[in-house]
């Protein structure tokens, strides 16, 4: 049973206390976190430079990497205590996700690919909803039942948005999504995920390295700041 955590009226959606994690045998962990709290409705804006653990933190964050120690709440649960099963249905109910690389099901239409994303995530008759939000970040109806592999790069941006949102997650988690977008389709894409985390009340933690997106964000965080370890990988 999760129970939502407050502190001074607020919701605590992320919590770390003394994370350590490294990979393999590597002899210094990438990632030495003290302590570290998301509150809800935050829009995080985490960046720093290559190698040093933004995209393992993410994927410590949504469950898929587990840490060596110290412990990660999302929402009240303590993620890293789950099984493999119970973290990636956690994951699917409560945690969006836009992957550097979309992860699209490339021979999928764009509706059944949001629609696969529902099922895992328990959500019934999602068709008008995903439909819905499709519509919503600019995607037109009628590629609605194109193959993904046929959409161009920023629409299968969008179409990664609207899968990680179809759920109504708490959290949504973004990495690196607009390094291979050109200005404007970036100040775009920024716009349309902006517009949909605020409709649904999403707290956001977005990676980056385009500290020129900052300034559209509540709060900023260096890595560099929070993370202990020296390493890179």
């Amino acid at each position: 049973v999760i129970q939502h955590r407050t502190t001074a009226g607020c919701t605590v959606v992320v919590s770390i206390e003394n994370l350590s994690f490294r990979y393999g045998k590597a002899s210094k962990p990438i990632l030495d976190i003290p302590h570290w709290s998301v509150q809800s409705g935050e829009r995080i804006f985490l960046h720093g430079p290559s190698g040093t653990g933004k995209s393992t933190l993410l994927n410590l964050l949504a469950g898929i990497l587990l840490p060596d120690s110290g412990t990660i709440d999302i929402l009240g649960g303590r993620i890293n205590t789950l099984s493999g099963r119970q973290r990636d249905s956690w994951r699917a109910r409560h945690i969006g996700v836009v992957f550097q690389q979309f992860n699209l099901i490339p021979y999928l239409d764009v509706l059944d690919n949001i629609k696969l994303a529902a099922r895992f995530g328990g959500t019934a008759s999602p068709g008008k909803r995903a439909g819905e939000l499709l519509t919503a970040l600019g995607i037109e109806q009628g590629l609605h039942h194109q193959a993904a592999a046929q959409l161009s790069l920023g629409q299968q941006q969008r179409a990664a948005i609207a899968r990680a949102l179809i759920n109504q997650p708490e959290l949504l988690i973004v990495d690196e999504p607009t390094s291979a977008l050109d200005a404007q389709n970036r100040n775009i894409f920024m716009s349309l995920l902006l517009e949909q985390v605020k409709r649904h009340r999403t707290t956001l933690i977005f990676v980056s390295h385009e500290l020129a997106l900052a300034e559209m964000f509540s709060r900023v965080e260096s890595l560099t700041d929070i993370n202990r370890a020296e390493g890179a990988h």
